[in-house]
């Protein structure tokens, strides 16, 4: 349990390859801090045999990068939609216009997986709302619109991701598509954290994460569409939620990462591969009170 997690957040190259700039965007600036070590001596009270997780992986740090509970995090697996944390992070790296108006296309259809989707061919909304869809309610087709429109499109955005996550010192992930349905989607609870750690510096992807619903009008002559949030556990009391993604697909079982404030402590949660449709909100509320309850309440 009491190891050190040392995000390797680095800087974007400051000059891009000749023959690349008329494809991709010059990346907004973002600053990527490591965070400060301290001694993690107030986690040495934490007894593990107290907390029985049902996720296959699992992840809880602290502030500081200090591991408070681990379970197989350095393994990799498919992540499913927590990839549209990546997805956003590019698309937000990029400076592409948020008010810009995209139409879901023919192309933006799940091929993969065979979902469904409110979004229509022909409906219309800006690449805010997508954005918006994308991460709160995890709209599959929000997140192939992105990918389509990014300048050099869907392949040079699949590279400008995994490039992200290099830059990220995400050395066991890989990213094959924007919205996850794709089991190559992969990345280990490590990589993850740092993910959540780098997420959590854009103000919108943190609004959008821990908003409840939000109406979309994407068809002229239609009433508003309502969506709600995947995460549950933003309507609970007990939680101070910072950030939030869940994440599904056969291959990845139910997924959940969080940055959430426990006992005034902001700590990142990651649990992946939990059978149940509510397995990981349950992990999560078995972590939260178990650290309460070592912590004196």
């Amino acid at each position: 349990m009491k190891y050190l997690i040392v995000p390797a957040l680095l800087l974007i190259a400051a000059t891009l390859q000749a023959g690349q700039s008329s494809l991709h965007p010059t990346p907004r600036k973002v600053a990527f801090e490591s965070p400060p070590r301290t001694d993690h001596g107030e986690w040495r009270g934490l007894d593990e045999k107290k907390l029985d997780l049902r996720s296959a992986s699992a992840l809880i740090v602290d502030s500081n990068g200090n591991k408070i509970y681990s379970k197989q995090s350095d393994t990799p697996r498919p992540i499913g939609s927590i990839t549209k944390l990546m997805t956003v992070m590019v698309i937000l790296d990029a400076g592409l216009p948020l008010d810009e108006k995209i139409r879901i296309t023919k192309q933006d259809r799940d091929l993969i997986k065979l979902t469904g989707s409110r979004l229509q061919y022909g409906a219309k909304l800006t690449r805010r709302q997508l954005i918006d869809l994308a991460l709160m309610a995890s709209e599959n087709r929000a997140a192939a619109a992105l990918g389509r429109t990014y300048p050099g499109g869907m392949e040079a955005f699949v590279q400008a991701m995994n490039e992200k996550a290099r830059q990220l010192g995400m050395a066991d992930s890989q990213f094959t598509d924007p919205a996850g349905l794709d089991a190559g989607n992969v990345a280990s609870p490590n990589d993850l954290a740092n993910m959540v750690l780098a997420a959590s510096r854009y103000p919108e992807i943190v609004q959008a994460t821990t908003r409840l619903k939000m109406d979309v009008r994407p068809y002229a002559k239609r009433g508003p569409l309502t969506y709600g949030n995947t995460n549950r556990l933003l309507k609970n009391r007990s939680w101070e939620i910072l950030l939030s993604k869940t994440g599904y697909i056969n291959e990845a079982g139910r997924c959940l990462v969080m940055q959430a404030r426990v006992k005034g402590r902001k700590l990142t949660f990651v649990l992946l591969n939990s059978f149940g449709k509510l397995t990981p909100f349950g992990d999560a509320n078995r972590v939260r009170k178990w650290i309460e309850r070592s912590l004196g309440g």
